[in-house]
């Protein structure tokens, strides 16, 4: 079995390779087509879409949701397109792809020398912005969960990490050093808040006016260290370009309150309502099919 792992990432790599010699939106468009087996043919937790969507938009006829949907898992599926293509986007590709957006608000909040929380979620392709962030000299960890399976991990994280992403484990016996660590190397460390989490890591939120709970973990971690918290997203825009949009610092200070329990819990509150935001921005671009609304208590 020792040779499966070199085989697979040579294969990986060939065809990604292959990819890079034609058009991106040709490339893109075969992936998403994927999302027809998916969404109209499997019907796969299509019911779970819908049914998010119905939560989230309750005032929407039906069709308009179903085509949110659809939009969303195939943009999705596209978006697997260029994650094979990491370890070999350079400079050049990103000129031709990439627009950014408010980068110098990253550098505003680096200047205070606290390093950066990052506050994003599950739109566009993440593993992508990542690397792009990484690639404008911005240092970055990704809070992320790693695999069981060695192999799968292995090559997994050598696709994601190839342009120098670090990764942290959400609820290792290390994490909270891990964090305090690259938070004083001035790096940025990103938390994707937007999936249901439940106790003990998690507390009750709204979300689009349901309750559901969220991770606490950045509303923790913000009240040890001030540190600024920037929210970064990436969305596929109509020039058939990833957009990579960085938002002012959040304004945080007034949510503290000499209860740490109430404190976390406007805190946490806080980063739902801005992902929220972020969602209502680009509501075909989000990952519908989790379940984010499940019941905090169960």
């Amino acid at each position: 079995m020792s040779f499966m792992k070199p085989l697979i990432i040579f294969c990986i790599k060939f065809f990604s390779r292959l990819s890079l010699f034609f058009p991106r939106s040709w490339v893109r468009g075969f992936y998403s087509l994927l999302g027809v087996l998916w969404f109209d043919i499997l019907r796969f937790r299509r019911k779970i879409v819908l049914d998010n969507l119905k939560l989230a938009y309750p005032e929407m006829v039906e069709s308009e949701r179903t085509q949110i949907g659809r939009k969303s898992v195939y943009s999705m599926l596209a978006n697997v397109a260029d994650f094979f293509i990491i370890p070999f986007i350079d400079q050049d590709w990103i000129d031709k792809n990439v627009v950014y957006h408010g980068t110098e608000n990253m550098q505003k909040a680096l200047a205070e020398k606290k390093g950066v929380f990052v506050l994003s979620l599950h739109m566009g392709n993440g593993d992508l912005a990542a690397t792009l962030i990484q690639m404008q000299k911005f240092n970055l960890f990704l809070i992320t969960k790693f695999f069981k399976n060695k192999l799968f991990n292995d090559i997994w994280f050598s696709i994601r990490g190839a342009k120098g992403v670090s990764y942290i484990e959400p609820h290792g016996e290390k994490t909270p050093f891990q964090i305090l660590k690259a938070l004083k190397s001035n790096s940025l460390v990103v938390f994707v808040l937007d999936q249901y989490m439940g106790k003990p890591f998690g507390i009750e939120t709204t979300f689009f006016g349901r309750k559901t709970g969220t991770a606490q973990g950045l509303g923790l971690f913000y009240l040890k260290t001030k540190a600024p918290v920037v929210p970064v997203y990436c969305y596929e825009g109509q020039d058939h370009k990833v957009h990579l949009v960085y938002e002012p610092a959040l304004e945080l200070k007034e949510l503290i309150t000499e209860d740490k329990e109430e404190t976390i819990h406007r805190l946490t509150q806080k980063f739902c309502d801005v992902t929220e935001g972020l969602v209502r921005k680009h509501p075909d671009q989000w990952m519908w099919v989790h379940r984010r609304w499940k019941n905090f208590n169960d």
